[in-house]
């Protein structure tokens, strides 16, 4: 399946129609339409993005973003990992020291949401031990680890 069938299907599953969708977008109908027969890869990469985050869906393969999460915070953990895994095994237990110093303090913590008790601590601990190979020090472990 391309990923022009990919975000039409998921257009119809989330929307009555690829037009109802296109003036939620704020895109030309016709150019639409057009995109998802020729395939997207013409399209600009901002209106693809915006697209897809509109839909839920990772701009890189088109498969499914976890529905509370934004595309925003999806990329820029995925910054934050890219440069994790580039540290040394002594490099990567001070970030971890250093993240559990910076939320003791009240300056910067995030605001109260809900959260599954424990996964944050589960997977640093797995990642510890040396179980978990993706190399993700908290609940963002792709594996299943």
């Amino acid at each position: 399946m391309t990923k022009a069938e990919i975000l039409k299907k998921e257009i119809l599953r989330q929307y009555r129609s690829v037009r109802q969708f296109a003036m939620e977008m704020n895109i030309p109908y016709s150019t639409l339409v057009t995109a998802l027969e020729r395939g997207i890869e013409g399209m600009a990469y901002g209106t693809v993005i915006k697209m897809c985050d509109k839909l839920s869906l990772n701009p890189v393969d088109f498969s499914s973003l976890e529905r509370d999460a934004s595309l925003g915070a999806q990329l820029l953990e995925n910054r934050v990992m890219q440069n994790y895994v580039k540290l040394n095994q002594t490099g990567r237990d001070k970030i971890l020291e250093l993240m559990d110093d910076f939320v003791q303090i009240d300056k910067y913590k995030a605001k109260a949401k809900k959260t599954k008790p424990g996964l944050v601590r589960l997977c640093k601990r797995t990642y510890r031990n040396a179980a978990c190979s993706s190399g993700f020090p908290y609940g963002g472990c792709r594996f299943g680890t």
